[in-house]
């Protein structure tokens, strides 16, 4: 099982983005340091929830910063951006890498209707200019003589792509999914897929209707099983020194996070006179977060090494909290609970 650091970190002071964004790029070298296999990067705008805002620029820092360490996308939002732009973009940085780019990609939020507002594109156009803009980017990566492309939102007509990728026919590009509908669908299309957080019993039972869902569809066993070694999920952990610190930390900071990210919603949304979608589940710490001693997250991690889950998005700074504190925890994961975790896949 692969272990890679989310790196989500919240901004809530404007005057602070500078050393947020700082404190970003140190941890991503120190995730590099500890043996993490991968650092992603979150898309989020106009609400400070991610400090750095554009992780395609971002992950060109990090790339440029560390050597080893894959870099990828949880997830960029293709609703909100020209396709052909974001092929290039992601075909640079996979060349810049030597191949070390995932592409991670979903139509955008459910829930920030302030982020399509601000990018002048309905919501409702999302789901549509997602699946237009994948096939369009696919096109655009392959097409060794040009591409054209006649669809709802976009009409191109182009030379070749330049550069070409350095990762033949493209990039390792894996879908989000956040629902049991969308893992089964994931599943019939054979495909591998990044999964958002939730309860560990939550995700056994979304990946036992994934891997029927594959069957049934005709994908043998090892066709599943390669499946389930690329999929990633995600977690939101703080480890302390023993069970009762980790919660006294992890846990009010991980519901600062998420009340902080609702009021914001609710506030646009009230100042913009728009109804606004709630997740009410996602505060609840026992789906949405795992805190612990040491033995305690190890126990946690190996209930999902066990499940053969490929990988695990690692979000260690929750909210508010310091990264002096963040990265202790981050320490404390790769020190203590990664030799912990059987069939632990480590960066070299």
């Amino acid at each position: 099982m692969k272990i890679s650091n989310f790196i989500f970190p919240e901004a809530r002071d404007s005057s602070r983005d500078a050393e947020y964004i700082s404190d970003a790029l140190e941890e991503a070298k120190l995730s590099e340091e500890l043996g993490f296999d991968c650092v992603w990067l979150a898309e989020h705008h106009f609400d400070g929830n991610c400090c750095y805002v554009d992780p395609i620029t971002f992950a060109a820092a990090v790339l440029a910063s560390t050597k080893t360490i894959n870099v990828g996308l949880a997830v960029a939002q293709l609703s909100l951006h020209h396709p052909i732009a974001l092929a290039e973009q992601m075909s640079l940085l996979d060349n810049l890498s030597k191949g070390r780019f995932i592409v991670g990609i979903g139509k955008g939020t459910n829930y920030n209707v302030y982020e399509y507002d601000g990018y002048g594109v309905d919501p409702n156009e999302a789901i549509e200019r997602y699946e237009e803009a994948q096939d369009l980017m696919i096109k655009a990566w392959t097409g060794e003589d040009g591409f054209s492309h006649d669809g709802k939102y976009w009409q191109v007509d182009g030379p070749a792509l330049r550069p070409r990728p350095f990762t033949r026919p493209y990039p390792p590009t894996l879908q989000a999914a956040s629902s049991d509908q969308g893992a089964m669908y994931m599943g019939r299309c054979g495909v591998p897929f990044l999964m958002n957080a939730q309860s560990d019993e939550m995700t056994l039972a979304r990946l036992e209707l994934y891997k029927t869902a594959m069957r049934e569809a005709g994908f043998d066993e090892e066709h599943v099983a390669r499946c389930m070694s690329e999929l990633w999920i995600w977690r939101n952990v703080y480890v302390g020194e023993n069970d009762e610190e980790a919660k006294e930390i992890g846990t009010p900071n991980f519901l600062a996070m998420i009340d902080h990210r609702a009021a914001t919603r609710e506030r646009v949304a009230a100042e913009k006179g728009k109804l606004n979608k709630a997740n009410p589940v996602y505060r609840n710490p026992d789906i949405g977060l795992v805190t612990g001693s040491p033995s305690t997250v190890a126990e946690r991690m190996n209930n999902l090494a066990s499940a053969g889950v490929g990988g695990v998005l690692v979000q260690f700074k929750l909210g508010p909290m310091e990264q002096d504190v963040a990265n202790a925890s981050i320490r404390r994961f790769a020190e203590e609970v990664m030799p912990e975790i059987s069939s632990v896949s480590a960066n070299p």
